[in-house]
């Protein structure tokens, strides 16, 4: 509802102050809205697809509008190489964390890619060394899943 109310006041202002119907607006103005807020506004690519999906569902579920492809000025997201830590590194981490149950819970966050919470809350009854893995429940997502049991 917000992006919507943007889109219009946005058209409001570059109009002399009067406001448009959404069906007296189109193509041209949602891609000129949609410019806007990827350069002057300097949004997030997440923020604009988000307008851009309000600003669709407003044409084509509530006015019934089929609008042609939309050709707006796009943000990129960022193109960042993910940082990971050598062996070494990661020894050393792991070397520094000697308080139990902390240096236990940091091993197995490590070996399973478990979360903080995940490991809070996990149950002696979630460990099985037979089948080696632990069971998380209410995991991100409220979803249960397995982990391999690293050595």
């Amino acid at each position: 509802m917000r992006w919507i109310e943007r889109f219009l006041r946005f058209h409001r202002e570059r109009n002399d102050g009067h406001w448009k119907h959404p069906h007296q607006m189109g193509k041209a103005e949602i891609e000129q809205y949609l410019t806007h807020l990827a350069i002057e506004r300097n949004v997030a690519a997440s923020t604009q697809n988000q307008a851009l999906s309000a600003i669709l569902f407003l044409y084509g579920k509530v006015l019934d509008v089929e609008l042609p492809p939309i050709d707006a000025a796009r943000v990129s997201k960022d193109q960042r190489l993910p940082v990971v830590l050598s062996q070494s590194e990661v020894l050393d981490l792991l070397a520094l964390v000697q308080l139990e149950p902390y240096q236990l819970m940091t091993r197995l966050m490590y070996g399973t890619g478990m979360r903080l919470m995940e490991c809070c809350r996990l149950r002696v009854k979630d460990v099985d060394f037979e089948r080696r893995q632990i069971l998380i429940r209410q995991g991100k997502g409220g979803k249960d899943r397995a982990v391999p049991l690293s050595d």
